[in-house]
């Protein structure tokens, strides 16, 4: 579910609208990524984590999805008025990890007293959304509204193009299946 909220979601709605967003450029696309993609490694034999499953682990699988995905989005998107960026909103309090039971839901009010406020942490999207300092900046990964530099395999090109492959051959079986 993780994998599909948070990386399929965004490719499927993307794809959805690409056309209109083309055709009213210019245009922003902003995807919310997370740090959490540090240290994080895709298995394209397992993206769904159908084998192996750790919550922490597969949030950031899903981070890193986010920040490959808009980076091939961006060079897809070259030259169309459109960008596209990501971004880290900081460690934000919201009700994360609220639900997940156990020891993490045991600590997480207590690690929410060190986080930023949701408006503080929506200071990037909005930068990105709005900000004519970056109206032509495309492909970049973003935190406290300066551009940052991703984990090393969050720069894989091969990752990328492969990410895009299985993303839509992963939404052709979904139509074939839900047709």
């Amino acid at each position: 579910m993780t994998f599909a909220v948070n990386h399929m979601a965004y490719f499927v709605l993307t794809e959805g609208l690409i056309r209109t967003l083309t055709e009213s450029a210019p245009a922003r696309i902003v995807n919310t990524a997370s740090g959490a993609h540090r240290g994080a490694t895709l298995d394209f034999d397992d993206l769904q984590s159908e084998r192996a499953y750790s919550g922490f682990q597969v949030y950031g699988r899903s981070k890193l999805c986010n920040i490959l995905f808009t980076r091939e989005l961006a060079r897809r998107l070259e030259g169309s008025g459109v960008t596209a960026n990501c971004l880290h909103p900081g460690f934000v309090a919201t009700r994360f990890g609220g639900g997940s039971g156990g020891l993490v839901q045991a600590l997480m009010p207590v690690a929410r007293l060190g986080a930023i406020s949701p408006q503080k942490g929506a200071e990037t999207i909005v930068y990105l959304a709005s900000s004519p300092n970056v109206a032509s900046v495309t492909g970049l990964y973003f935190y406290r509204c300066k551009p940052d530099t991703p984990s090393p395999t969050a720069e894989d090109d091969a990752a990328v193009s492969r990410l895009w492959a299985e993303s839509e051959r992963l939404e052709a079986e979904a139509l074939t299946a839900a047709a």
